[in-house]
């Protein structure tokens, strides 16, 4: 299966994804993508990919694969909480 991601520092909002997928894509009160966290069904993978393809900043990918551990699903960089207590990214 695959996943969309975002890349939180590269989007600048357009909208376009959102407008294109709809179905897992929608914006937030800013404009920016808030992604759900399911992993894509095959029907829904062709439009995912075109609108990964549409993102003007290449800030949406389209990837293939289970999540890796310590990352948010929305796609941005999730924290970890270390032995010592302290978090890190």
């Amino acid at each position: 299966m695959s996943e969309l991601r975002i890349d939180p520092i590269s989007c600048v909002a357009h909208g376009m994804c959102a407008e294109l997928l709809p179905e897992r894509i929608w914006l937030d009160d800013w404009g920016y993508p808030v992604l759900d966290a399911e992993p894509l069904t095959p029907e829904l993978e062709a439009h995912a990919r075109r609108a990964a393809a549409a993102c003007p900043v290449f800030a949406l990918r389209l990837q293939r694969g289970s999540r890796p551990a310590g990352r948010d699903p929305r796609g941005s960089v999730g924290r970890e909480r270390t032995d010592s207590g302290l978090t890190r990214a």
